[in-house]
């Protein structure tokens, strides 16, 4: 069996490579604290291998992969079951370095986005004009796509210098899956692209399924507003889609669980949520015994009180289920708008 290091840096490994993944916990209260969480992994390629199979596991990991949110089963004789789905950090890969593209990488950066920019000039490609890119390439566009890790939670938008440059990325992107593609141009162009492309043997499916032309119809005028209209459909695909929830990812307390450390700590993850919360299921804190959090609940003093109940768990072992209630004046005393209640779940990482 895999360690909780090791299981979790196998799930970052695999969202690097854009797949998506479900960690089960499984939870027994029948020896109390001094039992602890038995963890495991599930891929979504394996759910598709076992699909029919009726257990538990697998019909948690499949609702959890197609909601995009985390499940939670009660036997109510003692076990429960958690299913986390963890999908591939949100990835926006701006082909162009124009205009256009400054805003963009920013107004993206801001929403959540990881952003890659590529363009095949250097006055046009470097960090100082794109301070919020996480990645900022100097290269053509025929030979940029070995350097891009363009998969399932990719969404590229093609907004070149040139027509010509514009098609020359579709064709690369056209191999590819992506969660989203766009490309600019005027309608007349785009349809004369796509019939070209159709002739050359591309599919009228995938070439049906780009954005072209790009963004949502606002009567943008100025780059920051185009910026807007294309990041809003952005948005819209990724929130409104097959898959619209898509689990938000904290990349940093994921990889504090990847280290593998001898400090003691509690891993605290809301479970349910009803009414007005400030975090989601999912939501992660990790606490050590001495004051150091790392992630968010929420705050305020409904997340005080659950930090120091982490502070037992720590000490004592297992887990504990805890009842967080920001309804009323408590909510009105933390200075919060919130009036609903969180369940979570505090184990002790190891």
């Amino acid at each position: 069996m895999k360690s909780n290091h090791e299981l979790y840096k196998t799930v970052f490994e695999e969202l690097e490579a854009g797949r998506r993944v479900v960690v089960l916990t499984e939870l027994s209260s029948k020896s109390g604290l001094l039992n602890p969480p038995v963890k495991s992994l599930l891929r979504e390629i394996e759910l598709v291998k076992q699909e029919g199979t009726e257990s538990i596991d697998c019909k948690l990991s499949r609702a959890a992969i197609d909601d995009g949110r985390l499940q939670c089963f009660d036997d109510k004789h003692g076990t429960i079951v958690i299913a986390e789905p963890y999908f591939p950090e949100s990835r926006l890969t701006i082909l162009g370095g124009g205009h256009i593209a400054k805003p963009l990488a920013e107004f993206s950066s801001k929403c959540g986005y990881s952003v890659t920019v590529v363009d095949d000039r250097p006055a046009f490609a470097n960090n100082k004009r794109f301070p919020y890119a996480n990645n900022v390439f100097c290269e053509s566009f025929d030979r940029c796509f070995t350097l891009l890790n363009v998969n399932r939670s990719a969404f590229v938008v093609i907004i070149t210098r040139g027509h010509r440059h514009d098609i020359d990325c579709l064709r690369q992107v056209l191999k590819l899956e992506t969660a989203y593609t766009g490309m600019i141009g005027s309608r007349r162009r785009v349809s004369a692209a796509m019939e070209q492309l159709f002739a050359e043997g591309y599919p009228r499916e995938k070439l049906d399924a780009v954005r072209a032309p790009i963004g949502i119809d606002i009567g943008a005028q100025t780059p920051e507003e185009i910026a807007v209209s294309i990041l809003s459909e952005v948005i819209q695909y990724k929130r409104k889609s097959k898959n619209s929830n898509w689990p938000e990812l904290d990349n940093d307390v994921l990889s504090e669980l990847i280290e593998e450390r001898d400090d003691p700590k509690a891993l605290v993850t809301i479970i349910e949520t009803k009414g007005s919360v400030p975090r989601d299921v999912g939501a992660k804190m990790i606490v050590w015994p001495h004051g150091k959090t790392l992630g968010s609940i929420g705050g305020g003093c409904s997340e005080s009180s659950v930090i120091q109940s982490a502070y037992d768990v720590i000490r004592d072992g297992g887990y504990r289920i805890v009842d967080i209630d920001m309804t009323g004046e408590i909510a009105e005393n933390d200075g919060m708008v919130c009036g609903g209640t969180m369940k979570a779940v505090i184990e002790q990482y190891s």
